[in-house]
């Protein structure tokens, strides 16, 4: 499913389109990628490694991109893959398994491209995907350590609501559970 393009700030088109099988590699390249320029900094290097082995193996994102409850989308900037945006409805949410809500389980911008509001359209798109479902609620886990994360959610309205744990290798880290009402607008 591809959706119209808008106009990025400085001429550019964005597009956002659903992944589907075909783009696997395209998927775990861009995730690997991503996650890794988040978080290696504030990891040891062998936990990132095994989380990364882990996470994104081919069997482990072939079963996540075929899971009927969940929706992988890939954000371009022109024709340049430039982020993507995972979104899970009950029972594939990681945390609250609630039906009235639909979890934004990963949203990430290439660092070349941050700062150009590209995680505004992603959450855009969450949040409208959510309104299309008829969810009340529109939520997300993130590490107690990313600030800017915590930041960005802040400004677009999520406010925590509580904590999970999230293994992390041979870590248990700490995630706040951060979440908003879905507006009625379009």
């Amino acid at each position: 499913m591809e959706l119209a393009a808008h106009e990025a700030p400085e001429g550019r088109s964005v597009t956002l389109r659903r992944c589907v099988t075909a783009d696997l590699e395209a998927l775990r390249r861009l995730a690997r990628e991503t996650y890794d320029d988040t978080f290696r900094s504030l990891n040891r290097p062998e936990v990132m490694d095994a989380y990364l082995a882990q996470a994104f193996g081919p069997e482990q994102v072939a079963a996540e991109l075929s899971n009927p409850s969940s929706e992988f989308w890939f954000l371009f900037l022109d024709d340049e893959l430039a982020g993507y945006l995972k979104v899970n409805d009950a029972p594939a949410q990681s945390d609250l398994n609630d039906a009235s809500s639909l979890e934004v389980q990963r949203i990430y911008v290439r660092r070349a491209h941050k700062g150009r509001g590209l995680g505004r359209r992603l959450m855009d798109h969450a949040e409208s995907l959510a309104r299309a479902k008829g969810r009340r609620t529109l939520w997300l886990g993130v590490w107690e350590k990313n600030l800017e994360a915590i930041s960005f959610y802040g400004a677009l309205g999520f406010r925590w609501t509580g904590r999970h744990s999230f293994q992390m290798g041979d870590e248990l880290q700490s995630d706040l559970i951060m979440s908003r009402t879905v507006t009625s607008g379009a």
